[in-house]
């Protein structure tokens, strides 16, 4: 073998030996400034001196070099190659301001650089000013991140600052860059005629919208109207942001980002600009609107005998809020279109009943919602549930989702599927399922396991025979926790609690970014034109990432909307329900306020000494046996709230009724 074939295989096992040991994962750093970069490849995270970020921050994603790698224990250090990503690029904390420069200095428990902020991008900031800012250039050769101040916040909106730090903390910008701002501005505000003649006219057929009273956008309506041959036409409508939103264009790029919009309690943090959300694509009343549509003829049982797919052109006759459509049902009001309304609520039943006949699974749902002041603070709280106005709107919008995705289920482009990103969702976790069947049944409920079918069957029995006993709440917030989380997938495998084989998201596209590529894939079917996007799974990745940290983004903040006002309350006693059990304590849920908060362990030591039995959900006391079990009427005191922690502290109270009380006394007596 030559000198050069030689050279030539050296440089080829060392290009092998590099790019293996390149790995693209998510940089995670601890308090004490130490990295580690998750890569998901079943061996440990590899670790990074806070010397070899390479202008990383916590949550980015990065490619990683591993420099070392210690076969024995497996432990591996590496350095940052490059940021592929940022996770957060907005961040809240304090201005230093000095004669010729400033600094803004974060505030957060996560070691990051302070970002230089030259003097006229200060936007009216001053020295120790509380601001938001944005890391706008970091490039190797900068000797510190460079940024601008994009708000300056004031002492008494206290509550506003709270929330725009979870959502700036959790990756979602807080406002929208000129470039995108610009694209939106030059969006057409007049339908145009061309476009018009190339779609379906709906105008004529009554069509309304039927959503929450404090709605701003409406993004789906539902039409109907009575056909010659004695059949029934319904039609959902859904807001065409695609014709909008084009891809390659600086407004999808930011949508893509983003991928969700974010319900907080005082407000929305959207996915798009309120041009596009509230008015271009807004199907409000009265007014002609560009949509994408899935018609159905219907017979009265409910059974669809065709249907049809498209861009439509429609005119909402009606806003309805949900609250106008329930009394409407239970006759509480005459209201417009009665007929029409109870006609598909009827329908909507029994498109509800055929789900459940085939295995979806009946959990019921509740929403709280705060009552906030002209600042944010709450002053009340209210429990909403699911009523069958809701239902009307949830079954025909799931019709439509599956009818789209089983219609793109059928393509196929060179013997392969189109990819397409279906809404999946898996069977229950086996080691979470396990103990809740053991648990069940001491209650009294069986579980047949012998299929997926079965154990949905199993579920559907278990919920309807708890419906108002005491153990309803808590049987079905565990078996909600069983549950596999429903994602984005190009690999069908079907929805196993709405039992569907084809789902999708196709009807929220102002506040979902898959949605709005289901529109495009479907368009691109109905042209005759497939359209192969081979970074679909990666896009889908991307969205139920995003999904994800959007929900923990409104859980910490209805949380923080739970400490400030249980904060009025402490040194009350309250009635609640054992919501969660753990070895250092158990969370109690009030019954008034559906606020949770922990009792310590510690807190329970003069009573007795406490043990985690898990297959139980309970704490049991080892000398008394007196037990905390998860569903357990309970009474507490508050006696913390942290607003910083978004954390409760309540402690367990006696009540003079409850056995145990002459122990305590006897107990006291000795000491």
């Amino acid at each position: 073998m030559g000198r050069k074939q030689k050279s030539k295989q050296r440089k080829e096992k060392l290009k092998k030996f590099t790019a293996s040991h390149q790995l693209k994962g998510v940089l995670d750093v601890t308090r004490s400034g130490m990295g580690y970069v998750v890569v998901g490849d079943n061996k440990s995270d590899v670790m990074i001196r806070p010397g070899d970020f390479n202008n990383a921050l916590h949550g980015d994603t990065v490619t990683v070099k591993v420099v070392k790698e210690n076969l024995s224990t497996g432990k591996r250090d590496g350095k940052i190659i490059e940021v592929l990503k940022r996770k957060q690029t907005e961040f809240i904390g304090h201005i230093q301001l000095s004669t010729n420069f400033a600094f803004f200095v974060a505030d957060t428990d996560k070691p990051m650089p302070d970002l230089f902020i030259p003097l006229q991008s200060l936007n009216g900031a001053k020295h120790k000013d509380r601001v938001i800012a944005k890391l706008v250039q970091w490039e190797k050769t900068d000797r510190k991140p460079i940024g601008e101040v994009l708000q300056v916040l004031l002492a008494e909106d206290e509550n506003d600052a709270a929330m725009k730090e979870l959502l700036a903390e959790a990756g979602f910008p807080l406002s929208f860059g000129d470039d995108v701002l610009e694209e939106t501005a030059r969006l057409p505000e007049i339908l145009d005629s061309a476009e018009i003649a190339k779609r379906k006219d709906c105008r004529n057929i009554l069509t309304f919208t039927i959503d929450p009273i404090d709605a701003r956008d409406f993004d789906d309506a539902i039409s109907y109207r009575e056909l010659k041959n004695g059949q029934f036409e319904i039609g959902v409508h859904i807001a065409d942001v695609s014709y909008y939103v084009e891809p390659g264009t600086a407004l999808d790029e930011e949508a893509y980002k983003r991928a969700t919009s974010v319900y907080l309690p005082d407000r929305v943090n959207p996915m798009l600009p309120e041009k596009i959300s509230n008015e271009l694509c807004s199907l409000r009343p009265h007014e002609d609107k560009f949509t994408f549509s899935a018609i159905f003829q219907m017979n009265a049982k409910a059974e669809v005998k065709q249907y049809w797919l498209g861009r439509t052109v429609i005119h909402s006759d009606h806003r309805y809020a949900y609250e106008d459509v329930q009394d409407i049902i239970e006759g509480k009001s005459e209201g417009p279109n009665k007929e029409v309304i109870l006609f598909l609520n009827d329908l909507a039943q029994k498109l509800r009943k055929q789900r459940f006949k085939k295995g979806a699974i009946n959990f019921s749902s509740q929403e709280v919602r705060f009552k906030l002041d002209e600042k944010g603070k709450p002053i009340g709280i209210v429990v909403k549930e699911s009523k069958e106005a809701h239902q009307l709107i949830e079954e025909f919008m799931l019709l439509a989702n599956r009818t789209v995705a089983e219609n793109i289920a059928k393509i196929e482009v060179n013997k392969k599927a189109l990819p397409f990103p279906y809404r999946v969702h898996d069977t229950p976790d086996e080691d979470k399922l396990t103990p809740f069947i053991e648990f069940a049944r001491k209650y009294g409920h069986k579980f047949d396991i012998g299929s997926p079918e079965k154990i949905a069957a199993s579920f559907n029995t278990m919920l309807n025979d708890v419906k108002g006993k005491p153990e309803q709440h808590v049987l079905e917030q565990l078996g909600i926790r069983t549950m596999a989380k429903a994602v984005y997938k190009t690999q069908n495998i079907g929805h196993y609690g709405l039992a569907f084989e084809h789902y999708c998201h196709f009807t929220s596209p102002i506040r979902r970014y898959p949605d709005v590529l289901v529109h495009r894939v479907l368009q691109s079917v109905l042209d005759d034109k497939p359209a192969l996007d081979k970074k679909m799974e990666e896009k889908c990745k991307h969205c139920s990432e995003q999904e994800r940290a959007a929900m923990e983004t409104e859980r910490a903040a209805n949380k923080y909307k739970q400490v400030e006002f249980m904060k009025g309350y402490i040194g009350q006693v309250f009635e609640g329900v054992v919501s969660g059990v753990a070895s250092f304590g158990f969370w109690v849920e009030t019954v008034a306020h559906k606020c949770e908060g922990l009792v310590n362990v510690i807190s329970l030591s003069d009573y007795d000494d406490f043990r985690h039995v898990e297959s139980d959900y309970s704490l049991v006391g080892r000398r008394s046996g007196r037990k905390f079990r998860i569903g357990d009427k309970v009474h507490i005191r508050v006696v913390a709230a942290n607003m910083e922690k978004r954390q409760l502290d309540y402690e367990w109270v006696l009540q003079p009724n409850q056995e145990e009380t002459k122990a305590v006394k006897k107990k006291g007596s000795k000491n």
